[in-house]
């Protein structure tokens, strides 16, 4: 069992914080304490409860109908969340389908601990949305898990509600489990389908604070399921990390108190900064999309078909803005563009972006 670093955190470790102008972050630009106006002298810097603290999980028990904080577990980002279920749930002779592209540890997770991994692609000329066909087509007998990233990180897909319902009947028909990555789904464009969770006790939840709410720095996700696998959580994170930073679980609790008006400011923000982005790529010559149905990300490609490493590294050396090439995310050709910055860096960095398509293809 070998853990390899992810090409994906290795590209931001070396250039995000070398740049002027980040248009490949995959949410809502980060806030600070004194945006959010939150006082935290009188929080207790001791150990926390070992799945999130009762209150933080019963707000967010709240937003599951059927569910109640004994279906909850807070944990250190998503990306804990993740393995967790998968290290719980996908035993050595199992099979997990992880949908392909998403968030590099979905899959590298299951890699790392060699596990029989299938990847389900989402294809272009399905407009990166699943074909159950052959996600049908794709299940083995010994398949425990599925796992869907809806809306998707990076294409900007999303799943309908019919579409949920059916996938989660896959997974009972296989005696597996689905879960469903739901980090955007506050940020869709349209009404979004109901949480997984609150579909079937074979649907699991998971979700973070970081690209909706803009707070990433505060490390909290969460896991909603049937309680055996919030147990299970439990379990391993009392052998990892133990709880949460109770200064993180403050904040998200502030925040998910007051979210219908956070939210509302926040989507503002989001769909001004899609129109400057459509408005853009409407104009291109070298790229094209697939529109993405929710912020804050999209994954256009150039249309020569080349790959985007030697784009992103010139735009990152000499015109100081930060983009993803899709080879970080096993999507050759595409890359990541995010729009949930700041509205005048996302303009200059679009600029900076159409002096690196000039220099290299005009």
């Amino acid at each position: 069992m070998v853990f390899e670093r992810m090409p994906l955190e290795i590209w931001f470790d070396t250039y995000q914080f070398e740049v002027d102008y980040d248009i490949g972050e995959s949410g809502m630009k980060f806030q600070t304490v004194r945006e959010l106006d939150l006082d935290l002298n009188e929080v207790e810097l001791r150990y926390g409860y070992h799945i999130g603290h009762p209150d933080l999980r019963q707000i967010i028990a709240n937003q599951y109908q059927g569910r109640g904080a004994e279906n909850v577990a807070v944990t250190t980002g998503a990306s804990e969340g993740n393995f967790c279920v998968i290290a719980h749930l996908v035993n050595p002779k199992d099979n997990i389908i992880v949908e392909h592209p998403t968030y590099p540890s979905l899959y590298q997770v299951p890699r790392s601990l060699e596990r029989d991994l299938t990847l389900f692609k989402l294809k272009w000329e399905d407009g990166f949305t699943p074909n159950l066909d052959e996600l049908r087509k794709a299940v083995k007998p010994n398949t425990k898990l599925i796992t869907l990233t809806h809306p998707n990180n990076p294409t900007g897909s999303v799943l309908s509600e019919s579409t949920l319902k059916e996938a989660i009947e896959i997974a009972e028909d296989a005696g597996a489990y689905l879960m469903v990555d739901e980090t955007y789904r506050d940020l869709m464009f349209d009404k979004p389908p109901p949480l997984a969770a609150t579909l079937s006790d074979r649907a699991i939840s998971l979700t973070s604070m970081s690209k909706t709410w803009g707070l990433p720095g505060i490390r909290i996700g969460w896991v909603v399921a049937d309680t055996p696998i919030i147990e299970a959580v439990r379990a391993i994170r009392e052998q990892v990390t133990i709880c949460n930073s109770s200064l993180g679980e403050s904040i998200a609790k502030a925040v998910l108190e007051n979210q219908e008006k956070v939210l509302a400011k926040l989507r503002e923000a989001m769909l001004a900064n899609y129109d400057i982005v459509k408005e853009w790529m409407d104009g291109q010559e070298w790229l094209e999309w697939i529109e993405p149905r929710s912020g804050v990300v999209c994954a256009p490609r150039l249309r020569n078909g080349k790959a985007t490493d030697k784009l992103c590294e010139l735009l990152v050396k000499k015109y100081r803005t930060f983009t993803v090439p899709g080879s970080r995310m096993e999507l050759d050709g595409h890359f990541r563009l995010g729009f949930g910055g700041e509205q005048e860096e996302l303009i200059q960095g679009l600029k900076q972006l159409e002096k690196a398509l000039r220099e290299l293809y005009g």
